[in-house]
């Protein structure tokens, strides 16, 4: 892996240094990481802790990252000494990639000597707000599609990077492969793509490129049939040519369409290969969609059994960014806590203080999420339990019969790293059997009903105390 440790902002070195000069930079501090609404989220489903585990792991400051320190004229030789020595010792406990969770929940938490806690902040929100927000996305469309969905996005993502975990990310949201080969290297996973426009127009007609195409993959031979009519001459030439497979003893796999009328051209073209004797060829379209087209082309009974989606997953176009901070939560004297808050005019931005622990409740006689509770550290949950909302506090609930889970376990302790990499495959299974625990009317994409996330009682009052306390300037 490259080594990513000068990938930070400028003010984490200047408060490093000024907690050096302080004496506070060995001082134990624990800071959450959260996302707060926006109206577009319904569910979020969390990815990018392998990577962040993997730069942890591998923070290092190299002789060439000390020299380009000092060329900046403002870090005194003590504190680049010790930079050069430093090294991430503390611990991270995170929900597992794949995990569905929802605003203020802090999804991992970290906590280390303070000038590792803070150095560390810029890199961990990129690697999970980034993926976090693609395998969300990811998830929406293909549960819009139904299954079969490629992403297609490489071309347009916001740099490699981008492009290559954000393939990994669509991976763990359910899509069953991608276009970018390197990333199907790098994580394992099904590449898949035929040809471009730029093909069929390289040879003097349509059919010649296509019959070249399927000299060529005659096992796998789908033909892009919209470079010029799709129906008058991209379908007629593709049956002729799967007519010529098959009497060589191959069968085809299907066409393309890429762009018009997704709905009347599929169900067309659907009618032309069943009639031509290709039943079981396949119809995959592409060209600018996502799960609110998706979910149109459905409705108007568009006969496509696989889908190609590429800017607007890997951009993430109508939510570019998902907006996760990591705030201090506690720091600790002497062995023992003491919890921070953050204030704001705007109540949605309070924090909540303290070490915390969260908790899924499902209902035990369906099996489905009830809702999930932030309690402090070490607190247990015991029936019957009344759970309540963190503002409106007059509504409230009583559970009786309900099973309980914590979601967040170690991902690193002591600097190393204690909980495997899984394949993509398995991460995905884990999103996909956690989905079906939860309701539709949650998951929808059309006015959501918003899923319960409460404090305990304990937490509420240290919250409802520190707010006050702070409040008058104490």
């Amino acid at each position: 892996m490259r080594n990513l440790t000068l990938l930070t902002d400028l003010y984490q070195l200047t408060m490093g240094q000024g907690y050096f000069a302080e004496g506070k930079h060995e001082q134990l501090a624990a800071f959450d990481i959260f996302f707060r609404p926006n109206k577009l989220i319904t569910y979020s489903v969390a990815a990018g802790f392998d990577q962040a585990a993997e730069y942890l792991e591998n923070l290092s400051f190299t002789d060439d990252d000390i020299a380009y320190l000092r060329s900046l004229g403002i870090f005194r030789e003590d504190f680049l000494a010790y930079l050069r020595k430093l090294r991430f010792t503390g611990d991270v406990v995170s929900v597992k990639e794949g995990e569905i969770v929802f605003p203020y929940e802090p999804i991992l938490t970290v906590k280390a000597p303070m000038i590792q806690a803070q150095l560390v902040e810029t890199a961990l929100l990129t690697f999970v707000n980034h993926q976090t927000l693609i395998a969300s996305k990811a998830a929406k469309i293909c549960a819009q599609a139904g299954g079969g969905v490629m992403e297609f996005g490489l071309r347009r993502a916001q740099g490699a990077d981008a492009g290559i975990y954000g393939a990994r990310a669509a991976i763990i949201g359910g899509c069953v492969g991608t276009s970018n080969v390197l990333a199907g290297k790098m994580f394992s996973v099904p590449v898949s793509g035929t040809m471009a426009h730029s093909w069929v127009m390289n040879f003097p007609t349509e059919l010649e490129a296509f019959r070249a195409y399927a000299r060529s993959f005659p096992e796998n031979c789908l033909l892009l049939v919209d470079t010029y009519d799709t129906l008058k001459s991209g379908v007629p030439n593709a049956i002729r040519v799967f007519k010529e497979l098959r009497e060589s003893g191959y069968e085809p796999k299907g066409i393309r369409l890429d762009s018009g009328d997704l709905a009347y051209l599929s169900k067309e073209a659907r009618k032309m290969l069943d009639e031509a004797g290709f039943p079981k060829a396949i119809i995959c379209a592409s060209g600018d969609l996502d799960e609110y087209s998706v979910r149109s082309l459905k409705e108007q009974g568009a006969k496509i059994d696989s889908w190609g989606i590429g800017t607007k997953l890997i951009t993430s176009a109508d939510m570019p960014a998902l907006g996760g901070v990591y705030k201090l939560c506690a720091v600790f004297e002497d062995g023992k806590e003491i919890p921070k808050i953050k204030l704001s005019d705007t109540t949605e931005k309070i924090t909540n203080p303290g070490m915390k622990e969260v908790w899924r409740l499902y209902d035990r006689e369906t099996g489905k999420a009830v809702a999930d509770l932030i309690t402090r550290e070490g607190e247990t949950i015991d029936a019957p339990l009344e759970i309540f909302h963190p503002v409106e506090t007059w509504k409230r609930m009583t559970l009786t019969d309900f099973s309980v889970r914590k979601l967040r376990e170690p991902l690193i302790k002591g600097g190393k790293r204690v909980r495997s990499s899984l394949p993509l495959k398995e991460i995905h299974a884990y999103f996909a059997a956690e989905y079906g625990r939860f309701w539709e009317e949650y998951t929808r994409l059309d006015v959501p009903h918003i899923y319960k996330v409460d404090l305990s009682e304990q937490l509420h009052a240290l919250k409802s105390e520190m707010v006050r306390m702070h409040g008058k300037g104490e």
